[in-house]
């Protein structure tokens, strides 16, 4: 009995990318420090802003419910980063030439590195919260709540470690990729992420309220503590898309160019 084609071919490209994800993981719980690192600078921070800068920021003690959704987000940031080295070291190693002169489809080793990457930083993530409710976070969301703020979270995970692999594509080094991605780094810094926009200079507030990170940030601060905010929701789910969509084609092109067709 022949088997057709397209059966094998969807069966060969799961395979593959299954392949592919069991690689990365398996880089990944052998880089124990890159991934300790991911999580202790994001809690570092959070009780920094919490402990040191919170009494001034916010008299009444709540800051911690404030702040925790930009460490979120910087916590995602921070582990997807790694992506960019990752991405950038198996296209200047060889290894993407063996892989070429093999039946599989090459491009799946960029989305292992994206899948273990969302992998990694969601468990990095769950830690970061689970230490923000030791130290005081009371979130009053309810179930609903808690799902719509995972999901917008895992998305901007995804969007971020998809940029990340594009620059680790376009990057001439692992060195160079790591250099340019702690750009992006900065960006929750120039957000709602630890202060109100409303409390910064009239030229900056308008950089703060109009880049991607704010309504992010602004849609899980409201999800939440329970109020939802779906204008920002919506702002924020429309940033990650067009990001996504822009930072995958970036990655095929790239890829496709530097690799060749496969």
């Amino acid at each position: 009995m022949t088997t057709p084609t397209h059966i094998t071919k969807s069966a060969s490209f799961g395979v593959t990318n299954a392949v592919f994800i069991g690689r990365s993981i398996r880089h990944s719980m052998r880089n124990i420090d890159a991934l300790i690192m991911a999580i202790m600078l994001p809690v570092m921070l959070m009780l920094l802003f919490t402990y040191v800068f919170g009494g001034a920021l916010d008299s009444s003690g709540q800051y911690v419910n404030y702040v925790v959704p930009g460490i979120i987000l910087l916590c995602a940031g921070f582990g997807s980063s790694s992506t960019a080295y990752d991405v950038a070291t198996d296209m200047t190693n060889g290894i993407i030439d063996r892989f070429r002169t093999m039946p599989i489809r090459s491009m799946s080793v960029i989305t292992g590195h994206v899948v273990a990457s969302l992998a990694r930083n969601m468990l990095a993530t769950g830690i970061v919260i689970g230490v923000a409710l030791l130290i005081g976070f009371r979130p009053s969301a309810g179930a609903i709540g808690w799902i719509l703020a995972i999901g917008i979270i895992a998305l901007f995970i995804l969007t971020m470690t998809w940029l990340f692999a594009a620059i680790g594509l376009v990057a001439s080094s692992p060195s160079a990729a790591s250099g340019y991605g702690f750009i992006l780094l900065f960006l929750p810094y120039l957000s709602s992420a630890f202060v109100p926009t409303d409390t910064m200079p009239a030229w900056l507030r308008g950089v703060a309220d109009n880049q991607p990170i704010t309504p992010v940030i602004e849609a899980i601060r409201g999800l939440l503590i329970g109020t939802p905010d779906w204008r920002n929701s919506g702002l924020a789910v429309g940033w990650c898309a067009l990001i996504l969509l822009v930072a995958i084609l970036w990655s095929v092109l790239t890829f496709r160019r530097r690799a060749g067709r496969r």
